[in-house]
């Protein structure tokens, strides 16, 4: 199973940038984060969960589209003033991550959940027909069988 996430090179950049020299008018208004994600299989379904602790839940939108799980969200804030002479001061965060899901998948019974900043997708597989034991016969056997 392969895991499948839109790349975007200034991430990266952006951080280290952000950590070296800390100054506010060398980094863009909107920072983007790669949420920690944990994909395992548990009981016959693929689990995602994702660790966003900043994020509430209408900040997060969860998608399935052309066999992927697009997890993504988007949080702005607005500071107020406090007698301040600001005339705008706002802080964007936002997250894309996508998961190729297996074929297996069954998307019609796909659940989320969110709790303590860990947002939770459950994706069953459709159940497969049983496998058939196939018996292997004697080489004489085998012998009648190709005359």
């Amino acid at each position: 199973m392969a895991n499948i996430m839109r790349f975007d090179p200034f991430v990266e950049l952006l951080a280290l940038q952000k950590q070296l020299f800390n100054d506010s008018w060398l980094t863009l208004p909107t920072s983007r984060m790669m949420p920690t994600t944990d994909v395992y299989t548990k009981e016959n379904k693929l689990v995602v969960e994702a660790h966003v602790p900043d994020f509430d839940e209408k900040d997060i939108s969860i998608d399935i589209d052309n066999g992927l799980l697009e997890i993504q969200g988007q949080k702005d804030q607005t500071e107020d003033s406090k007698g301040r002479k600001y005339v705008v001061r706002e802080t964007s965060s936002m997250f894309y991550r996508s998961i190729r899901l297996p074929d297996e998948a069954d998307i019609s019974h796909v659940e989320a959940s969110f709790d303590k900043g860990v947002l939770t997708v459950s994706v069953p597989f459709k159940k497969l027909p049983a496998a058939k034991k196939i018996a292997i016969k004697h080489s004489k056997d085998t012998k009648k069988l190709n005359k």
